[in-house]
């Protein structure tokens, strides 16, 4: 039988060497998990027929070996790149929640995902843990099943799965993982009430001019028009309504061209980071998107950090989920100066887009030693300037619509009565 030799994780983060014999590397991988182990390496040391098989690297054969079994792992159900269903950010929070749950009650890897794969529902999270279980089975790691299976597994999951089969101490970092995508889910949904009201009374608001534009309008000024000459306010109003009835198809497609023009031009990446600039100058709404990505930027940071992942991946990975341009590049430039040696704090100051709090928690954090924990101490102050910011542009966004619904009906008004007080003045 062929013997394998293998490095490994014990649940208290001990690492154990040593050689084990089984039929294939699948079942060397299987025999450890077994043992509650997470193996790390494992090279095959003498094949059936006596010839060496050892890899030169250890993590390039733990990979060699996942991608070995690769087609015989395809075979299962959800294992196939097309056609694949993505879950929604809730439901793999949930997922890493459960996972991390089982690990803590003291079941190996193997016989953890098996048990959260038979309490699964849903064809995508059933499909997600087949993969997970071929994979780990094959002698694959979490994070290199996660990056093989792709979206909703992003940069940021898969370097903390990474940060938890380095570390050893997987069940924290699962957890701390669980807690910053429900932090981000929750944050998400604030966003979304929060600006749901508003946007119904901008709906309405639009509506309401339509009808009066269309209908109402016409059928008041109509028995006016050949009796005198109309006010200027009135022609407009009256042409608008003429064009609307006449040529609505046309507007429809100019809407169209406009929103494929524009989806076509933010892409481009200088046009994007004017655009998210401009975002940011903007009254009451840009602060409210600076609060928010400070406030995901410093939790993601922490958790990253406190997971044992060095600052420059953490930076990396933490920049792309700022979703501002401007932002973003503000952090490359801080990775570009963190890399040659600079402090954390002095680039994210002379950025400019960051609070003075945030560059004072960094540098003390950075002096102390304890940058993680200072971050996640600062995250909860920031998430509750979120709020606050959520509430101000809550309570200024209806008056602004209102004020524009006022001057829209003002201007109908005025188009309307108009024409009858001269009409009037004429008879008089």
């Amino acid at each position: 039988m062929p013997s394998f030799r293998y490095e490994s994780l014990t649940a208290s983060g001990q690492t154990r060497q040593g050689v084990v014999a089984a039929a294939s590397r699948g079942e060397a991988v299987r025999l450890l998990g077994s043992r509650g182990e997470t193996p790390t390496v494992v090279e095959a040391v003498e094949s059936s027929n006596g010839e060496a098989a050892a890899r030169p690297n250890g993590l390039a054969a733990v990979n060699g070996a996942a991608t070995a079994g690769a087609d015989s792992a395809s075979t299962r159900p959800g294992l196939f790149r097309s056609g694949r269903r993505v879950v929604s950010r809730g439901e793999m929070a949930n997922l890493i929640r459960e996972l991390a749950t089982a690990l803590e009650a003291g079941l190996p890897l193997m016989q953890a995902l098996r048990t959260v794969r038979r309490t699964a529902k849903g064809a995508g999270m059933i499909g997600i843990l087949d993969h997970f279980i071929a994979r780990v089975e094959a002698g694959a790691s979490l994070h290199v099943a996660a990056r093989e299976y792709g979206p909703p597994f992003d940069d940021l999951v898969v370097g903390m799965l990474r940060a938890s089969d380095a570390s050893g101490k997987t069940t924290d970092v699962l957890h701390q993982l669980a807690d910053l995508l429900e932090r981000s889910l929750d944050l998400r949904r604030e966003v979304i009430g929060a600006t749901l009201y508003p946007m119904i009374v901008a709906g309405l608001v639009m509506i309401s001019a339509v009808i009066l534009v269309t209908v109402l309008v016409p059928r008041l000024i109509e028995p006016l028009a050949g009796e005198m000459t109309m006010p200027l306010p009135t022609r407009i109003l009256v042409g608008m309504a003429d064009f609307l009835e006449s040529s609505w198809y046309l507007c429809l497609m100019a809407i169209a061209a406009v929103a494929i023009a524009w989806r076509w031009w933010i892409r481009l990446p200088g046009n994007r980071l004017t655009v998210d600039r401009m975002k940011l100058r903007a009254p009451i709404f840009g602060q409210l998107l600076r609060d928010i990505a400070v406030s995901r930027f410093t939790r993601t940071l922490g958790t990253l950090v406190s997971a044992g992942i060095p600052i420059i991946d953490a930076l990396r990975i933490t920049r792309d989920t700022l979703g501002n341009a401007a932002m973003m590049q503000a952090i490359d430039d801080v990775q570009e100066r963190v890399t040659s040696g600079s402090s954390l704090a002095d680039p994210l100051e002379r950025s400019g887009l960051f609070p003075p709090l945030l560059i004072q928690v960094v540098n003390l954090g950075e002096r102390s030693g304890r940058l993680d924990y200072m971050l996640m101490h600062a995250a909860g102050a920031f998430d509750r300037q979120v709020n606050n910011s959520i509430k101000l542009f809550t309570r200024a966004l209806p008056p602004l619509l209102i004020m524009v619904m006022a001057g829209l009906g003002g201007f109908v008004l005025a188009a309307i009565m108009l024409p009858l007080l001269e009409l009037q003045s004429a008879i008089g």
